[in-house]
């Protein structure tokens, strides 16, 4: 007899909100016919006019709670009791309204990427949800913009993948940036909801600087007494990259009498200890 009807939800006026109409074929509207309502949220949420068969809302409805009600009706002779036809389902569908701000996943995101990446190097991916109804309308449509961290980053409007932006960033210049990131829903349109998310990003070291020496000329003297493996200096060179890419190893590649000296690391001050090598 019939089949579903459409409400909208968050109804905010002062009556009860008016669904639909159910009358049978054999109510000739004389009063002889008696409308009986049963199912999720009879009497409760939905009231029927007995009378008429006109169905009606009486609370506000939340489409995120529940998105939609089946209903039975029965429509039944009022002095005998007895139905007139069997008794029907119909289902009460809830439209949605944009009520619902986007959500990130997480509401820090930490990220990192290689100094003097190329610009376009992908560097994480931020998730937003929103909890309107994706298959009505632009509700849950969302759109990624960055409203903090230009020119460095960019982020995919579409699948909120963070890429650099610009070319030779450098750690040794800068090497943390704060960036903010929005998804806006209803596709991005002006009076869209929106919410947003920070992504803390660091640049990793490269190797990209060589080491200097602390003197362009070091000089030493030593007493002909010196014996084999007495140290005779030390030299130091340093190098503005961190960890690994910091480590000195010092060699000797030249010089008057390089048989009878060499060079030796010492891991714990980064210096190189010249001493008598015969």
């Amino acid at each position: 007899m019939w089949n579903q009807f459409f409400l909208q939800e968050e109804y905010t006026g002062t009556q009860k909100q008016y669904v639909g109409k159910l009358q049978s074929d054999l109510d000739k509207g004389d009063g002889t016919v008696r409308y009986i309502l049963s199912g999720e949220g009879a009497d409760s949420i939905f009231t029927i006019e007995e009378n008429t068969g006109n169905l009606h809302a009486i609370k506000k409805l939340d489409r995120e709670e529940k998105a939609d009600y089946l209903l039975r009706i029965r429509a039944v002779n009022r002095t005998t009791g007895l139905g007139i036809e069997p008794e029907t389902e119909f289902m009460v569908k809830i439209h949605d309204i944009n009520d619902n701000e986007p959500k990130f996943s997480k509401e820090l995101y930490t990220a990192s990427v290689p100094e003097m990446s190329p610009v376009g190097t992908s560097v994480t991916q931020v998730t937003a949800t929103d909890a309107d109804d994706s298959s009505y309308g632009n509700s849950a449509k969302l759109v990624y913009s960055i409203l903090q961290g230009q020119p460095y980053f960019s982020v995919d409007s579409d699948t909120g993948i963070i890429k650099t932006a610009l070319a030779n960033m450098d750690r040794e210049k800068r090497e943390h940036y704060h960036v903010v990131i929005q998804a806006k829903d209803m596709a991005g349109q002006n009076g869209g909801l929106f919410g947003t998310t920070t992504v803390n990003i660091t640049l990793l070291d490269v190797n990209d600087n060589p080491p200097k020496f602390l003197q362009s000329t070091y000089q030493f003297s030593i007493p002909e007494s010196k014996g084999t493996g007495s140290e005779i200096g030390r030299i130091k060179a340093t190098d503005i990259d961190i960890g690994e890419n910091a480590e000195m190893d010092y060699s000797v590649i030249g010089g008057d009498i390089p048989d009878q000296f060499e060079i030796r690391t010492d891991k714990a001050t980064q210096e190189g200890v010249i001493i008598v090598k015969q």
